[in-house]
């Protein structure tokens, strides 16, 4: 997608429901730096469309009130269909401030194709607690179920690429959307970008806020819960800009019998030899653990929190798979116990003592699965920086 004009195809969209008192000057700020303005009244009820009479600006009206995320949506369809390639965002509520807009545009010249969030500056006084919290809690899940790092994943000010909306589908209608849209464009490639933004809260008695405590939050938790267990899933997402091949892409063609060649193909994949060493020893470090059928669960997670390539990960916890490491694991911990060696296998030892040899495992484990992760790590690190350099000869040459 080539660069637009400024301004020439970005529409500017104020989804709005009950903030008569903010709307007209909220709406006046953004045409003093554009003029492609769309307001969507998402069935308000207190007549905030009428304050926008005389102002140059389009009105598209809800029925009713069906959320955040569908306004957004309506927004969307109205500029695809009207040729618009990009779609700034910024609240009804005074929130944000409008002269902040030229910082989007100019974030939309240089990289059209990201997402870029406004970053509020949380330093200033009276901002709510339950803001600040909520930011962090939010910008938690966006990193583990994506690997991306925001500052503000929660902030309203944002410049959408409209192909978003014309190649993902979205479960969404409400708050939960604006979470939603994030994890699957960055699944479909986009770079998120930050944009630092001011931000005004006024004080706690003229606030007006339509977020509901228990609805909005559960609606939040299970989309969390949902989207954290389909990044997991070893299925490819929908791509709409190509990077360098996933990690799953190659899974199968990885194993610990040929390290060298399972190496190469990983250091294909952006994956410096450090990072690929503490990807394994990772993948190690769990794998020791008695993590009783969630070690891959647990690797992913990880993997995905600290942006870690999981195929290494997940091919070098395969080192640790019973018998061998268990045992050993059970061995320390025995004779961390009782100062003696376990040499009896029976069902006594193995069967009814069952819940005395996992201690043990779990014992063992918290010394070895930290040696283990080094000898395997820096075995890694060693083994990465011969191909690479091998192969560097091999380019040269």
């Amino acid at each position: 997608m080539a660069a637009p004009e400024r301004g020439a195809d970005i529409l500017v969209v104020v989804p709005v429901y009950n903030h008569a008192a903010t709307l007209r000057q909220v709406v006046g700020g953004v045409l003093r730096h554009h003029d492609r303005v769309l307001v969507v009244d998402d069935g308000s009820t207190d007549g905030g469309a009428e304050t926008l009479e005389g102002l140059p600006v389009e009105l598209l009206q809800h029925p009713r009130n069906l959320g955040k995320g569908a306004a957004l949506l309506s927004a969307a369809d109205w500029g695809l269909q009207r040729g618009m390639t990009h779609m700034v965002s910024l609240d009804a509520d005074g929130q944000h401030d409008a002269d902040d807009l030229p910082r989007f545009f100019a974030a939309i010249s240089e990289n059209p194709q990201a997402l870029s969030v406004g970053h509020r500056d949380f330093s200033q006084q009276g901002i709510p607690g339950s803001s600040r919290f909520g930011r962090k809690f939010s910008n938690f899940w966006l990193r583990l179920q994506t690997g991306s790092r925001l500052k503000d994943s929660q902030s309203g000010f944002r410049a959408y690429p409209l192909l978003i909306f014309q190649h993902l589908n979205f479960w969404t209608r409400r708050y939960n959307f604006e979470i939603e849209v994030l994890v699957r464009s960055a699944w479909a490639g986009l770079e998120l970008r930050d944009v630092d933004i001011s931000v005004y809260y006024p004080p706690g008695d003229e606030r007006i806020s339509h977020f509901r405590g228990f609805v909005d939050n559960w609606r939040l938790t299970l989309l969390n819960t949902h989207l954290t267990l389909r990044s997991i899933v070893p299925w490819p997402h929908r791509k709409i800009i190509e990077r360098p091949m996933d990690d799953s892409a190659r899974i199968e063609t990885l194993s610990v019998i040929h390290p060298l060649r399972s190496i190469r193909q990983l250091l294909q994949e952006n994956s410096s030899p450090q990072r690929l060493a503490v990807a394994a020893g990772v993948g190690v470090l769990l794998g020791t653990l008695p993590l009783l059928f969630c070690h891959t669960l647990a690797i992913l997670f990880v993997c995905g929190f600290f942006r870690l390539n999981k195929v290494a990960a997940v091919s070098s916890s395969q080192l640790c798979m019973p018998p061998l490491v268990p045992a050993l694991c059970i061995e320390v911990g025995y004779f961390l116990r009782s100062g003696d060696w376990l040499t009896e296998f029976s069902l006594q030892t193995l069967g009814y003592q069952a819940m005395q040899r996992l201690y043990e495992w779990f014992l063992g484990s918290l010394l070895l699965a930290p040696l283990l992760a080094l000898l395997v790590g820096g075995l890694t690190l060693l083994l990465a920086r011969t191909v690479k350099k091998r192969d560097a000869k091999t380019v040269r040459g």
